[in-house]
C-alpha cells in the first residue's frame, strides 16, 4: 500500500483499539528543514490510549518515559512500506517496577492485536 494509505490505515486500527495519535513526526520534512537532507517517507506517530497512559501512570509516576507508544511508518527505497510497533514489556523493563512490567504486558496484547490486524 502507498505510504500515506499506510498512515490513514495504522492511525484507524490504532483508534479501533482505543489509541489516538498525539504526536506525528514527520522524519523526512524534519530533516529537509534542520540540515537540508534528503531521506525517505518516514514517520513516528505516537499511539496514546488514555486509560492505559491513565493506569501506567497510576503505578509508576516515571512510566511516561514510555509514552507515547511510537509507531513507525517508513517507505524503503523500493517502495515497499514498512510498520514497526515498540515493545511496551521491554520498555517498561527499563524502569524496574514489576507492577509496571504486568501492566505493560497488557498493553502490548492490544498492540499485537493492532499490528496483527494490519
Amino acid at each position: 500500500m502507498a505510504f500515506d494509505d499506510a498512515i490513514a490505515h495504522v492511525t484507524a486500527i490504532l483508534k479501533e483499539y482505543g489509541f489516538g495519535i498525539i504526536t506525528e513526526i514527520d522524519v523526512k520534512d524534519t530533516l529537509k528543514k534542520k540540515i537540508d537532507a534528503d531521506f525517505r517517507p518516514y514517520r513516528i506517530l505516537g499511539a496514546c490510549n488514555p486509560l492505559f497512559a491513565h493506569k501506567a501512570l497510576l503505578t509508576d509516576n516515571k512510566a511516561g518515559v514510555m509514552m507515547p507508544c511510537n509507531v513507525i511508518v517508513q517507505q524503503h527505497d523500493d517502495e515497499k512500506v514498512e510498520i514497526t510497533i515498540i515493545n511496551p514489556d521491554a520498555a517498561a523493563q527499563g524502569l524496574n517496577n514489576k507492577a509496571l512490567e504486568d501492566f505493560a504486558c497488557e498493553v502490548t496484547k492490544s498492540l499485537r492485536q493492532v499490528y496483527r490486524k494490519i
